[in-house]
Parts: structure tokens; C-alpha cells; sequence
């Protein structure tokens, strides 16, 4: 198996390889990654990886509140994630490559990245100004019958998405937008599906693109079954998450 060392950037959303990530980068920690990031010459991948938070927070507390008014404010890279950040995260995650990092005149910095491959989470070093993490590249197994399953989760993605959009709205795709090949297609709908983090965790994890599409067939069916009895939905965009406030 492949191991790298790379920043680590937590979140309280699941990265999927091939989603479009932006970030609005403004906590010390993550502006010194981003630092560190920029310091990679343009034409090499610029590369750290996206965990989901399992127990902590995404922005560190920075000044006393509930339920305690005396509590102090928690700095360092590890900050909001207890004495055992290892233990706040869930261990399957995505490597992103950011394809722009501009800084701000504040020093903040817009980020907007895309995922590429899953990896395991094997340890995290908060030794330094960001968050690292030892990691194994986890290699995508097709698994028995990813073809046909890929043909019965489509027909039912279009399905969700015509809910999801409304009886009276036009689909959110046409047939020729959407990828035909099994692997695209489970990380494409378990990104734009509207489900919880555990949920899409699930997906994320899953041993083999079969496995993850069978259980995506799963939830799109039980999914759309309660939207036909909920009002009109927004539509979701297909390939880019919400950007986190970091």
C-alpha cells in the first residue's frame, strides 16, 4: 500500500473523489497550511488531505460561552478536537488537490480544491502550526456486478433528482451528463444525495464501488419515497459541496 504525510484538514462534511471543494480558509492553523501549500511549485500537486469530524469542532472556540462562561479559548492546531485528535475523526477520508489558493487582503485565503483518492487516517501529528496525518491510500475494487448496479442507481438517481426538483421542474440533468462508469458514478450520486455525514461516511468507506452502490440504491429509493410526500425541494448541484466557513 501507498503511505504519504500530508496536511490534514478536518471538516464537518465528507469529501468524495471527483467533488469540487471550496474553502474559505481564516483559521491561523489552516492559513499556515495554506502557507505551506503555496511554498509547492505550481506545476506539482498541492495536496492535503480531508477527514470528517466525528467528535469535535470545526472552528475552534475562541472566547468563553455555553454552558461554560469561564472556559478558555483553545488554540493550537489541535483545538477543538480533544487530547486524542485521532480519536475526533473518522478514519477514511480524501486526499484534495487545490487547484487555487488566493489569498486574501486580510490574510485569509479562498481555496478551492478537488478530491482524488480515498485514504486511511493511520495517525495525526499536532507537533507543528497545522494538523498532519500519516495516511494509506486505499485502492477502489470494482466488486461483482458494478456494472448493472451503476444502470439501476442512475435510473433511480434520475428519479430523486426529478423529486428533489419538483413534478413541475425539469430534471437537473440530461442523460448525457451523467457518467456511465461505475466508480464516477457511486462517488457522483453519494455527493449530491442530501444525506447526513454518517451517511455519506458510510458511503465514503464502503469496500468496493458494488458495495457502494448497492447501498445507494438503498437510500435513493427510501429517499425518494419520503420527498413524494414533502413540498418541492431546492435543487442540489451535482458536483460541488457548500463552502465551509473552515
Amino acid at each position: 500500500m501507498t503511505t504519504a504525510r500530508l496536511p490534514l484538514f478536518p471538516l464537518n462534511a465528507v469529501l468524495f473523489p471527483g467533488l469540487v471543494l471550496p474553502l474559505n480558509v481564516f483559521e491561523e492553523r489552516y492559513r499556515a497550511m495554506m502557507r505551506e501549500l503555496l511554498k509547492t511549485d505550481e506545476s506539482e500537486p498541492r495536496r492535503f488531505a480531508v477527514v470528517a469530524i466525528r467528535d469535535g469542532r470545526e472552528v475552534a472556540p475562541t472566547a468563553p460561552g455555553m454552558p461554560d462562561q469561564t472556559a478558555r479559548p483553545e488554540k493550537g492546531p489541535a483545538a477543538g478536537f480533544g487530547p486524542d485528535p485521532l480519536q475526533a475523526f473518522h478514519r477514511v477520508g480524501c486526499i484534495a488537490d487545490a487547484a487555487t489558493i488566493r489569498e486574501r487582503a486580510d490574510g485569509s485565503f479562498e481555496v478551492l480544491a478537488t478530491g482524488t483518492t480515498r485514504v486511511k487516517l493511520l495517525s495525526v501529528d499536532a507537533s507543528g502550526p497545522f494538523l498532519t496525518a500519516e495516511l494509506e491510500e486505499i485502492p477502489e475494487e470494482s466488486g461483482e456486478g458494478a456494472g448493472m448496479l451503476a444502470e439501476g442507481v442512475l435510473r433511480a438517481f434520475r428519479n430523486y433528482q426529478k423529486r428533489l426538483a419538483g413534478a413541475r421542474e425539469r430534471s437537473l440533468s440530461t442523460t448525457s451528463e451523467l457518467p456511465d462508469e461505475p466508480s464516477v458514478v457511486s462517488y457522483l450520486v453519494a455527493a449530491a444525495a442530501v444525506l447526513d455525514t454518517p451517511s455519506k461516511q458510510k458511503l465514503l468507506q464502503a469496500p468496493d464501488t458494488a458495495t457502494r452502490l448497492r447501498e445507494e440504491l438503498k437510500l435513493l429509493r427510501s429517499e425518494t419515497a419520503v420527498i413524494r410526500h414533502l413540498p418541492s425541494l431546492p435543487a442540489v448541484d451535482l458536483t460541488r459541496s457548500p463552502t465551509s466557513p473552515n
